[in-house]
Parts: structure tokens; C-alpha cells; sequence
């Protein structure tokens, strides 16, 4: 099994070349990120994550989680390697300088972000979710509650869980049980909750959970959800533990993948109930949630690409040292990477990964213009841009995911089958990634309804103006980018052909939406990776024509980009006809010939 390296200089690359980390560090607030220091931060995470984090992935994995005594007992290094990352200051890289964080932007954090998902996905998770309770209360909670829980969480020393989905309400919240009472100057929460990740452990001295739950006068669905601080252990007001509350994990799920994450079944009340604090305002938790719930998704989009670099670094070392075979003019026999069918698997995989890597990092370098960029109209267009690429991010990165880690498995043939290779542990953790955070059904359902259809389509047509944009620089480059200009200009006739007919179609049926959005998403998905790859590759010929710095990175830049454009652009034409074919066929069948 190979060990994981952090694809160091396409990050650099695409941070100072691309997506123009200088210019966002020129942004009030972000002055400190030099190019020293962010190349000093990148050296030293990658060093970090492959030495310290990397190697607990496998062990971890085969030791799982359990609960013993209402606590769970996480797999043996884990512990260690939290307070490792803790002491080297990476949970508060990205955090709000005002509450001690370090205050860099997003754009690197998302590098770093990476390098921690693919040297442990499950491990990841701990800190993720962390975050998503920073990003809730940072938007939502009072004064007090920031000055109090923000410092504590950004630096790591607690950790953080989103408690929304119970045993009868998934995706569906208007239908979760759990009850807040209110008592004095805090709420007693009951109920129980499923499938939360990292909900225990012993990592720090507490967790904080941002529980939904409703209250006695609450009206019904949606509208009378409300969002609440509940702490694992009480405390006095300078943190110090004063009592356990009223909750505890009844059980971790035995999971298809991610098996060192601790999915727990966490019970609230027993004892009469666990004390809660209100954020914000009653009957307002969803606003609230959709604060953590949209970094979630960005987050887990980049997993997509954390996954499939890992596993396209074991795949690639495998095939250069796996002899099998002979080939026409080659003496003996030859390693397997020389063969065009695992060249063809290789390169799908990378140039999947690099554009999937580039789509993730625009939408964290969008973010970071959205909250620093003192014109509030510059920032509002930022923020459009976060909204309608976060359903792309999350949807597209994890399908690819799929057909990458899987594709990886193929080409160690039996091989990949056995779990001592490690290569199926790979396709087993991206298998979730689709499903968490909103499934992509849901994704490609906000994209048409929320980011499509809602808004006549005002920001679609902004990214397309910048698409259309790229195309004729890329046209302009001329010969060296023919075929990249080719595969990108098919993408964006099929995806106006395609935005066209539905604004057509959507009023004719109620199920046409629903019916078309998946290939949607997937369409605009590859169409938007693809021309930010092309954008990749006009940087890396602009080096080329400068004779500046590694010539062959860059000739391999424009190599996987063409193959991107050859290989998988063309897909975008089965989407569109896909979605051009209508939904009647979809619907159909009655439900009872199913």
C-alpha cells in the first residue's frame, strides 16, 4: 500500500497561477497571507498530514468504533493525532482572527483541508463538523455565545457536531420530535438523534452539539424548528466542567465505509433532560442550519477530491511496479502502466481529480471575496457565485468520486478486491459522499429550483458569460489548446441547448423539474470543471511560452486538460440529451410495477 503525498505543486499552482491567492491576499483582513508564509503553511501541512495523519488511515479503519459504558471508544492513534493537529494550530488556519483564529483565507484552507481528508476521511470528519458549528454561530449566535464558544472551537480544544436527523425524519425535517422546554435561562432538550458524526469521544474536554429540536408552541413542519447549544458536559464560565448533561451515544452504526468515524445514536433527556441554550431566535433553526449545512457541502464536494487522490496515487504506484503482460517490441514483460487500458483508467482518474480540485477551490476562493471584499455589490456577487456553485462542488466531486476510487480498485484487478490492498477501502468511504449532507438528488433540486429557475437564472448567466469568456482566450491560445477549445465549446452548447429547453418545459409537468435536475447538475458540473481546467491550462502555457519554472509540469497540465476535454466533455452531450428527452418514460410505470 502507498503512502500519501499532498499533490503539492498543482496546489501551488493553482493557489498563485490560477486562482490568484495574491490578489485575495491583498483583501482587508487577509494581509498576512504572504507568498512566504503560504508556502511555508503548505510545506508543512503536507509534511504534517502525510507523516503524522496518513499513516493512522488503514489501522483505523480495521479497528472501527465502539460504545462501551454510554461512551464511545475511537480507534487507538486517533486521540493522538487530534492533539497533534491541535498543538500545530491547523483547526484554526481559516479561523475568524477575532476569536483567535489565524485568520488566513479560505482558498488555503481548503488546501489544507484536502490534504487532511485524504490522509484520513474519518479521522477529517472530526474537525469538519467543528467548523460547520463555528460557521452557525459566527452568522447566528449571540455576543456572548461567540465570545465564549468561538475561541474554544476554533482552536480545537472542543469540537463540534450537527445534531438534525432522527430515526423517522431524514431529508425530511418538518418531521423531527425532539422537544426544547424552556427552563429559566436555558431549555431542556429530549429525543434522539441519528447518524451524527464524531457525536462522542474523548478527543477534548467537551462537545458542543447544535441540536434542532421543537418547542411546545412551535408551529408545525418546517417553520417551528428551532436551533440549540447543547453541551456534552456542562460548564462554569470559564469552561471548566461542572457535570455531564443528560445525553450520552446509545450506539455507533456499522457502516459500509468511513468505519473509524463514530456514527452515533445519540439519546437526549433520560433523565429528565439535557440543558440547551437558544441560538438566535425561536422557529428559526433552518435559516440557521443551512449555515452549517452549505460549508458541510463544500467540505464533503472537496472529500470527492480528497478520496480520489489518494486513491490515484495508489493506483498509479501499483500499476508502475505490477508486471504483467508483454507488448510489441518490448523485451519480457512490463509493468501494467504501460498498457493503454490502464493508461486510459490512469488518466480519468487524474484529470477528474485536477478538475474537481480546481472547481472546489474556486467556490473557497469565492467565499473568501464574498466575506472580505469592502464593495458590498462585489461581495454580493461573490456570494451568488458561492450559492450556485456550492450544489456543483458537493454533487459533481462526489459522483466523480465514485467512478475514480472505483476505477482505482480496477486496475489492481483481484488485487483491488482484497482488502489488505487498501484500494477498496477507498471506493467504500467515497460511497457515503453522495448520500451525507444532502443527497445529490437534493443538490441537483436546489440548483434547478433555487439557483436556476428562482432568480431567472441571473447568476447561471453570469458563470456562463465567464465560461463563454475563457472560450475565446482558450480560441486565442491557438493551436496548443485546439482540442480544449473543441471539448469546451461542445460543453457550453449543451448546456445553453439545455437551460433553454427546461425554461421551456418547466411549467408543463410537476415532475419535469424533479425529473431532469440530476442531469443538470451533472451537466453543468463537468461543464463548469472543464472550462476552469482550460483556464488551468491557458496559465500553465502562459509559463510555458515565459520559460517559467518546471517545463514538464506544465506540459502535463495541458495534456490532462486536453484529455479532459476529449475524454470527458463529450458527456456533457448525453446529459443534454437526456434532459431534452423529457421525464414521461421517467414516470411512467405505475408504482406497483416497479
Amino acid at each position: 500500500m502507498s503512502d500519501y503525498q499532498a499533490p503539492l505543486q498543482d496546489i501551488q499552482f493553482l493557489l498563485q497561477d490560477v486562482l490568484g491567492l495574491g490578489d485575495i491576499a491583498q483583501l482587508p483582513g487577509y494581509e498576512q497571507a504572504t507568498d512566504d508564509i503560504v508556502e511555508a503553511v503548505l510545506a508543512e501541512g503536507s509534511r504534517f498530514f502525510g507523516e503524522v495523519i496518513a499513516p493512522t488511515n488503514r489501522d483505523a479503519d480495521e479497528a472501527g468504533s465502539k460504545v462501551v459504558d454510554k461512551k464511545v471508544v475511537a480507534a487507538p492513534g486517533l486521540k493522538e493525532a487530534y492533539t497533534a493537529m491541535v498543538q500545530g494550530g491547523w483547526p484554526g488556519l481559516a479561523g475568524n482572527a477575532e476569536y483567535g483564529g489565524q485568520g488566513m483565507p479560505h482558498l488555503l484552507g481548503a488546501a489544507l483541508d484536502e490534504m487532511c481528508q485524504s490522509a484520513n476521511l474519518a479521522f477529517s470528519l472530526c474537525p469538519l463538523l467543528g467548523k460547520g458549528v463555528i460557521a452557525a454561530l459566527e452568522n447566528y449566535g449571540s455576543d456572548e455565545q461567540k465570545q465564549f464558544y468561538l475561541p474554544k472551537l476554533i482552536s480545537g480544544e472542543w469540537a463540534g457536531t450537527m445534531n438534525l436527523t432522527e430515526p423517522q425524519a431524514g431529508t425530511d425535517l418538518a418531521a423531527i420530535r425532539t422537544k426544547a422546554v424552556p427552563q429559566g435561562d436555558h431549555y431542556l432538550i429530549s429525543g434522539q438523534k441519528i447518524f451524527i458524526t464524531w457525536g462522542d469521544h474523548d478527543f477534548t474536554d467537551n462537545i458542543i452539539h447544535l441540536v434542532l429540536a421543537r418547542t411546545p408552541d412551535a408551529p408545525e413542519g418546517v417553520k417551528g424548528i428551532s436551533l440549540f447549544i447543547v453541551p456534552k458536559n456542562l460548564h462554569d464560565e470559564n469552561g471548566a466542567t461542572t457535570a455531564a448533561n443528560d445525553l450520552y451515544p446509545v450506539s455507533v452504526e456499522h457502516k459500509m465505509g468511513i468505519h473509524a468515524s463514530p456514527t452515533c445514536v445519540l439519546s437526549y433527556g433520560d433523565e429528565g433532560g439535557a440543558v440547551g441554550y437558544l441560538v438566535g431566535e425561536e422557529n428559526q433553526g433552518l435559516k440557521y442550519m443551512f449555515a452549517m449545512m452549505n460549508h458541510a457541502r463544500m467540505s464533503v464536494g472537496l472529500q470527492g477530491v480528497s478520496l480520489g487522490e489518494r486513491a490515484y496515487q495508489q493506483a498509479r504506484d501499483y500499476a508502475r511496479d505490477r508486471v504483467q503482460g508483454e507488448m510489441i517490441g518490448v523485451d519480457g514483460r512490463v509493468p501494467i502502466i504501460k498498457h493503454p487500458d490502464v493508461r486510459r483508467m490512469l488518466m480519468l482518474m487524474r484529470s477528474q481529480i485536477e478538475a474537481g480540485r480546481v472547481l472546489a477551490y474556486e467556490a473557497a476562493a469565492h467565499v473568501d471575496k464574498s466575506l472580505h471584499n469592502p464593495d458590498e455589490k462585489q461581495a454580493a456577487f461573490h456570494q451568488r457565485r458561492v450559492d450556485l456553485l456550492t450544489p456543483l462542488v458537493k454533487g459533481w466531486c462526489t459522483e466523480m468520486a465514485q467512478e475514480v476510487t472505483y476505477l482505482g480498485v480496477q486496475i489492481h484487478g483481484g488485487m483491488g478486491f482484497v482488502e489488505e490492498t487498501g484500494a477498496a477501502q477507498h471506493q467504500r468511504d467515497a460511497r457515503i459522499l453522495p448520500i451525507y449532507e444532502g443527497t445529490n438528488g437534493i443538490q441537483a433540486l436546489d440548483l434547478i429550483g433555487r439557483k436556476l429557475l428562482k432568480d431567472q437564472g441571473k447568476s447561471l448567466q453570469e458563470l456562463a458569460a465567464e465560461f463563454q469568456k475563457t472560450l475565446a482566450q482558450v480560441e486565442a491560445a491557438g493551436k496548443p489548446l485546439r482540442e480544449i477549445h473543441k471539448g469546451l465549446g461542445q460543453a457550453l452548447y449543451a448546456s445553453d441547448k439545455a437551460i433553454r429547453h427546461i425554461f421551456t418545459n418547466v411549467m408543463a409537468d410537476w415532475s419535469f423539474p424533479g425529473a431532469v435536475s440530476f442531469n443538470l447538475l451533472m451537466l453543468l458540473g463537468t461543464t463548469a470543471a472543464g472550462s476552469l481546467l482550460a483556464q488551468s491550462a491557458l496559465a500553465a502555457q502562459a509559463k510555458l511560452d515565459a520559460g517559467d519554472g518546471d517545463a514538464q509540469f506544465y506540459k502535463n497540465k495541458l495534456i490532462t486538460a486536453r484529455f479532459f476535454a476529449e475524454q470527458v466533455l463529450p458527456r456533457t452531450l448525453g446529459y443534454m440529451q437526456a434532459i431534452i428527452s423529457g421525464h414521461e418514460a421517467t414516470m411512467e410505470l405505475a408504482e406497483d410495477q416497479f
